[in-house]
């Protein structure tokens, strides 16, 4: 287990989450002979340039070939390896979709599939690379697990649990270097619950990925307002925390999904699936990237522009509970 100190946190928060992910499995691997590590020519870039170099037996390069990648993760897996398979997050996911329903979801393999650098943290490279449907595409797959972790320190959290989960994983990994922590202690992750960070009485906020963070920032001027706010971290978009769900419907007056993802198809998507056969009375608001593909740049100026900032978020709260009526 990875020992979750203030050293630790303050160093994940400064290297970025997909950082974060190599440099702690590359620890863990030492417990678990069985890992097998497979990257589409991106090892640098997810943090497992020191693990390609530790631990040489369980580490293949397969290059810019990311379908293939997926299809030798999925043998490697059939012969009793546990497989963690690394990519960008629109290659990961996009490029690859169809090998990941029908290799690992439809043979339910023990493969994670990690997106690094969804959202729009890519900045400047462009809509190429960003990941704005990569919680749709595998969220849709029969027996796959969509994980989406709030900062540094419950991505270390999840890839734990993920080495423990039988069957196939999404693992999608968002932020820079820099991303302040949600989480500065340990604490019970489970795949399939959510945590409530934050207690309040009128809206509840339902985040993910690097919007749990901008969700408290939120708050702050939200309870100037006047609004008392609930944040629930929905770390995992598949399968859903329904009783967390439960009690954000049934006690505010306003639910608020918030995700660096489209609005279609993620987290928002999922929400108002089960809004549609639970609830029929609470409002919800669906907060995320919008259905367009819009300029390239900085990525805290992306999140401005696409109006997932701490200010735009409590703006567009604000608005969605004063018109509650």
């Amino acid at each position: 287990m990875i020992n979750i100190s203030n050293e630790n946190v303050a160093l994940w928060s400064r290297i970025s989450s997909r950082k974060t992910f190599g440099l702690v499995l590359d620890e863990l691997a030492y417990e678990y002979p069985d890992l097998m590590v497979l990257v589409a020519d991106v090892a640098d870039s997810a943090g497992l340039g020191e693990f390609g170099e530790h631990h040489p037996e369980q580490f293949l390069n397969v290059g810019i070939a990311e379908q293939n990648m997926i299809a030798i993760a999925a043998g490697l897996a059939k012969s009793g390896y546990k497989v963690f398979a690394v990519s960008f997050a629109p290659f990961a996911s996009m490029r690859c979709f169809e090998v990941l329903r029908t290799y690992l979801g439809y043979m339910n393999l023990d493969v994670t599939v990690v997106g690094i650098a969804s959202g729009v943290s890519m900045g400047t490279a462009g809509n190429t690379h960003y990941g704005l449907e990569d919680l749709a595409l595998p969220r849709t797959i029969p027996n796959m697990t969509v994980v989406s972790p709030a900062d540094c320190t419950e991505t270390v959290k999840a890839v734990e649990a993920l080495l423990e989960h039988k069957g196939p994983a999404y693992l999608r990994l968002t932020g820079v270097n820099g991303n302040q922590p949600v989480y500065k202690e340990d604490y019970d992750f489970r795949l399939g619950r959510a945590a409530k960070v934050r207690e309040g009485t009128d809206v509840a906020i339902v985040a993910t990925g690097t919007m749990v963070y901008e969700s408290l920032r939120a708050t702050r001027k939200l309870q100037k307002e006047g609004i008392s706010c609930t944040i629930w971290d929905m770390s995992t978009v598949k399968p859903l925390d329904e009783k967390a769900l439960e009690e954000a419907f049934d006690s505010h007056k306003l639910v608020v999904t918030a995700e660096e993802h489209s609005v279609i198809g993620g987290l928002g998507a999922a929400v108002a699936e089960y809004k549609a056969w639970h609830n029929q009375k609470t409002r919800l608001e669906i907060i995320g990237l919008p259905d367009s593909f819009g300029k390239a740049g900085a990525y805290a100026w992306m999140l401005d522009q696409q109006g997932l900032s701490a200010r735009h978020l409590a703006d567009r709260i604000a608005e969605a509970y004063q018109n509650l009526g």
